[in-house]
């Protein structure tokens, strides 16, 4: 809205669909696509690993006050059985904190069922849907990359699949110092999983480790290093999705 007339959000909406409605460059939403089911499956398990580390810090507060000296910081599963086994509770508040720790903890491994059921299910679905076979992109990071991008059709070419990923680099020179920094904008999710490859490879991969020494050999401070890595995976993983999504396999799905 202009001037100081109140915000509308009924107006608004009504002008964001009309200018959406006109806009021919719009992608149709296939709810039976192979990405729908990833993003789906995808997102409980997020949910499932969000709710297991609610549980776990529940648990941690409840061990915490149950043992002399309180718990480590970082508590696994395994720990927190061992733990339990070993607490012998004096008193009616201890004995109903130990007994409230282990229905959190059957909740925990209930939770690590679910979760290992899933990234089974995950599993087969990006091996149905002929993913991407890059270094550091295992099932949950690919399933997460189909899930956000959908139909790679609608990027015409990579510069457009890295302004959408974030990776697109900007100019920020100072002076005889060329510079650049990542784009802002983009999905945030897309961009994540990205990172992460982009970690694994300047740790572990061969050809994206020396890529990354080579970029601090010429100058480039560490992150401006990974950021170049990360623009490169951005057009490796579109050039891969194209692929598949060209394969005969892909269409005959």
């Amino acid at each position: 809205m202009s001037g100081n007339a109140p915000k509308n959000d009924g107006l608004d909406a009504l002008a964001t669909a009309l200018a959406a409605s006109r806009n021919e460059r719009l992608a149709a939403v296939d709810p039976e696509a192979a990405s729908e089911a990833l993003r789906l499956l995808s997102e409980r398990r997020e949910d499932l690993l969000a709710e297991r580390t609610r549980a776990l810090n529940r648990l941690h507060a409840l061990l915490r006050d149950l043992l002399p000296g309180g718990v480590a910081r970082t508590l696994s599963a395994e720990r927190a059985a061992r733990i339990l086994r070993s607490i012998r509770p004096k008193g009616a508040s201890a004995r109903l904190r130990r007994r409230l720790a282990s229905e959190i903890f059957r909740d925990v491994r209930t939770l690590d069922r679910k979760i290992a059921d899933l990234n089974g299910r995950i599993e087969a679905e990006v091996e149905a849907s002929g993913t991407t076979q890059i270094f550091g992109i295992g099932p949950i990071l690919a399933a997460r990359i189909i899930a956000t991008v959908g139909d790679v059709g609608r990027f015409p070419t990579k510069g457009h699949f890295a302004s959408y990923s974030g990776t697109a680099p900007l100019e920020a020179s100072s002076g005889e110092a060329l510079r650049h920094r990542l784009l802002l904008a983009g999905n945030r999710h897309l961009n994540y999983a990205l990172h992460m490859v982009a970690v694994c490879q300047a740790r572990s991969d061969a050809r994206g480790g020396a890529y990354y020494r080579k970029k601090i050999d010429e100058g480039k401070s560490r992150k401006e290093a990974l950021r170049c890595l990360k623009r490169r995976i951005s057009v490796a993983v579109f050039r891969s999705l194209v692929a598949d999504s060209q394969a005969p396999s892909s269409s005959a799905a």
